[in-house]
């Protein structure tokens, strides 16, 4: 029977521990066992927030300890399955402490309600899980470079699809170039992201973080975005103390040196926890057709209304995309960027999937047929 007290008052409600996260710990509850949410992860090791008990002496004051356990009884080839920064652990407090310098050992993971996931950098078809469990994916886009929109809809894109609801937020906005420029910079982010709220923030002089602190209260967000977006100086201003490493970073070009290595989950002095991660050079999809088709909705809900529903966009008659694109409904652009990440959606998901493999065959070779008859009609219309 499910024990609504592991929920009630819990020293870890601040972090994000509730009934249904208790619920799915207790099968494993017994001597020594323990659940801890994870706060950092480095080398096949852990450190973990965990409730204290009446005799820890290292208990932080709010009956939660910090705690090292090592992942050995969940290694795993799996880079999906792997502990991650946000995950709830299942922690024995038995193992592991005599002779390694370790307090216990994590025996498994609660299942994940969200998971940021992006596909790694290798050849191979694996994904990279961010930062799970979490409610706000917060997409850090720094306006002391170049405005890339495209950016903006790739991290959305992924950000739906984890589960999260995203939040923009326009960094660095002391930079903007005035009150007038930066309403346009959030209007034109907006256009791009909709049913996202964008903010602008500066961490410099205070712009915007009050309004963002509101929104993520009480709840677990992520912070997301390139090198040089500012995230640690959010963050620390978030937390309200210097929690974070950051290093100076030249505002003509937004680089320098950024020392954030490691995902790591901050609490917040309002209730809630955040989780910073490293500068990403670069973030692929992953199997995101959902987080695409929400990110594009202006996009999806004008081919509903083509002639065709097979509509390619391209050259059909009675395409309302292409008729929205001519009458400067929809920015050109719009599309194009939608087209280019459906593209590489569908060849991420082709790797494992041998019917969308077969599907972009048989599309390439209609392509290639209906090439040759129009080179044929044009060459018998020359003779």
């Amino acid at each position: 029977m499910f024990d609504h007290t592991l929920s009630a008052a819990h020293p870890l409600s601040g972090y994000g521990w509730d009934e249904g996260f208790a619920e799915n710990f207790t099968p494993y509850a017994g001597q020594g066992i323990v659940p801890g949410r994870i706060v950092r992860v480095d080398r096949g090791r852990v450190d973990a927030v965990v409730a204290a008990s009446a005799g820890d002496g290292d208990g932080t004051g709010d009956g939660v300890r910090t705690v090292l356990a090592d992942t050995a009884l969940v290694a795993t080839s799996d880079p999906m399955k792997v502990p991650c920064t946000g995950d709830w652990a299942v922690i024995d407090l038995e193992n592991g402490r005599a002779g390694n310098h370790v307090d216990g050992v994590v025996r498994a993971l609660l299942p994940r309600r969200t998971a940021f996931v992006r596909s790694t950098s290798s050849k191979r078809s694996e994904g990279q899980i961010l930062a799970a469990n979490v409610d706000h994916a917060v997409i850090a886009v720094s306006l002391a470079e170049e405005f890339d929109l495209g950016r903006i809809e790739r991290f959305v894109s992924l950000a739906w699809e984890s589960g999260a609801q995203p939040l923009v937020a326009l960094t660095k906005a002391d930079l903007a170039g005035g009150p007038d420029r930066l309403a346009h910079l959030v209007e034109d982010a907006a256009t791009v992201a909709p049913g996202v709220q964008v903010l602008g923030v500066s961490s410099a002089t205070g712009e915007g973080v009050e309004a963002l602190a509101a929104v993520l209260a009480g709840g677990t967000s992520v912070l997301l975005g390139r090198s040089g977006a500012g995230k640690s100086t959010l963050a620390n201003a978030l937390v309200g103390e210097y929690v974070q490493d950051v290093q100076a970073i030249r505002d003509r070009d937004g680089k320098g040196r950024h020392t954030t290595t490691t995902r790591d989950l901050l609490a917040l002095p309002w209730g809630g926890v955040l989780i910073d991660t490293p500068g990403l050079r670069g973030v692929g999809l992953w199997d995101a057709e959902t987080g695409l088709a929400r990110t594009f909705s202006d996009v999806e809900a004008l081919a509903e209304e083509c002639r065709f529903p097979d509509c390619a966009h391209e050259t059909e008659p009675g395409c309302a995309v292409l008729a929205a694109i001519e009458d400067g409904a929809l920015p050109e652009r719009r599309l194009e960027s939608f087209r280019k990440l459906r593209r590489e959606n569908l060849r991420i998901v082709a790797k494992t999937d041998a019917r969308v493999r077969a599907d972009i065959r048989r599309d390439w070779k209609q392509k290639q047929a209906l090439g040759r008859h129009m080179g044929e009609r044009k060459r018998g219309s020359r003779g």
